[in-house]
């Protein structure tokens, strides 16, 4: 076969090389950055896309840079204890539950394909400006990011684009789609260096969206010489009005600090958490309705160009790997590169549409939603009076068997 070409860097698109690579096809990976550096904050790898990379080697690469995640931590604004599960090896699974800095984990990635395909393999600084294809390849065209001059036509069996919620290529395929569907709720995120809380590696999440909703959880373990732990959040609150997607927009501490002023539990003083950011970056919760269709021939979409979903449920990191898993399986069992990418499609696009309608509905944070309602946002004198013990595990389980990230789902899968 061809080269595969791939379009993107990112989290998708370096999976993609190195599952390839194991599976002894050949790619090259196109990048629009000039350099690939480490954004964004923090990502959470469940237990089903540690499977896939911990595959690929690369567990005890992921174990030393990222924190792993021991239990999930649900709190209301008054810092009462509403549900709290064990996560990776102490849920049962045989493989860990990550959180780590986005950053840590495109590194390792990155380290593993320069060093298992070559660095000559991955050229940055090329902006994807289309794909076309014929009865014998496919074809993407480039511009040179730093100057928008013409780089020669690349050719291969088939493209992927691996580029993201603003794909170009996801563009050209479905011309009439629009922008990105924004949410409702604005996303403030960031970085802080603090002091281990609760189990050290607890994912915790406390609110609600109408008042103010925040995710905490660490992501790198003794950053300094005080042994502090630097701590990813999210605060997400009703807004009616938003900016562009920008990973890298920086956002002001006074227009979400208001929300959780008030926050100090005996385990966090979010005020003061918040003030010691290192790093503060807005953006909007936007995602796309799910496609018709992710392969035309020997083109196809991976990754967020394929499903971009809100970011609940830690689900859009590993819903990439495992789309990388399925592509490359599929263009080993078929000869033809189109049925491949049909087979792919069939097995990815479906699953993946319900974890997008999922993540809007009924994520994990369901659990926080149900009880501000019952107890209309105030303190409550015993969660069981609230709801029902099983009732929480229901919630949390249902969205674990909709992602494939279930005991159960694991165990039905071929390694």
């Amino acid at each position: 076969m061809d080269d595969v070409i791939i379009v993107g860097a990112g989290i998708g698109g370096l999976t993609l090389a190195l599952t390839l690579h194991r599976a002894g096809i050949a790619c090259r990976i196109y990048e629009a950055a000039e350099a690939i550096r480490p954004v964004g904050v923090g990502v959470n790898l469940l237990p089903h896309a540690v499977r896939e990379l911990a595959g690929l080697g690369l567990e005890a690469a992921l174990s030393r840079v990222a924190v792993t995640t021991q239990e999930a931590v649900f709190f209301n604004r008054f810092g009462q204890l509403i549900y709290r599960e064990p996560l990776g090896r102490l849920a049962g699974f045989d493989w860990p539950q990550f959180s780590i800095h986005r950053g840590d984990l495109q590194a390792v990635l990155l380290d593993a394909v320069t060093a298992r395909i070559g660095a000559d393999r991955l050229h940055p600084g090329w902006r994807c400006i289309g794909a076309e294809q014929d009865a014998h390849g496919a074809v993407a065209r480039f511009r040179r990011a730093a100057d928008d001059s013409e780089l020669p036509v690349q050719r291969g069996a088939v493209v992927v684009a691996c580029d993201g919620i603003h794909s170009v290529i996801r563009k050209q395929l479905h011309p009439g789609e629009g922008d990105p569907l924004y949410s409702g709720y604005n996303m403030w995120r960031g970085v802080t260096r603090w002091p281990p809380f609760l189990s050290g590696a607890s994912m915790v999440r406390a609110g609600w969206l109408a008042t103010g909703k925040m995710v905490i959880y660490p992501i790198r373990d003794a950053v300094d010489d005080e042994r502090r732990q630097l701590v990813n959040w999210v605060v997400e609150i009703e807004t009616p009005h938003y900016k562009r997607r920008d990973w890298n927009r920086p956002g002001r501490l006074e227009d979400f600090l208001p929300a959780v002023a008030d926050w100090r539990f005996d385990w966090l003083d979010v005020p003061a958490f918040l003030r010691a950011a290192d790093t503060v970056l807005e953006f909007p919760m936007v995602d796309q309705d799910p496609l018709p269709r992710w392969s035309f021939g020997r083109i196809t979409l991976l990754g967020d160009a394929a499903h971009p979903m809100v970011p609940r449920g830690s689900n859009g990191a590993g819903q990439a790997i495992l789309d990388a898993r399925a592509l490359a399986d599929a263009l080993v069992a078929h000869a033809d590169p189109g049925q491949a990418l049909q087979h792919y499609e069939a097995q990815r696009r479906e699953v993946t549409s319900n974890i997008v309608l999922a993540n809007r509905r009924n994520p994990p944070d369901a659990i926080l939603r149900e009880v501000y309602l019952r107890t209309g946002d105030k303190p409550f004198d015993r969660i069981e009076d609230v709801i029902a013990h099983e009732e929480l595990v229901a919630l949390s389980d249902g969205y674990k068997r909709i992602s494939g990230s279930s005991r159960e789902a694991l165990g039905a899968q071929p390694a």
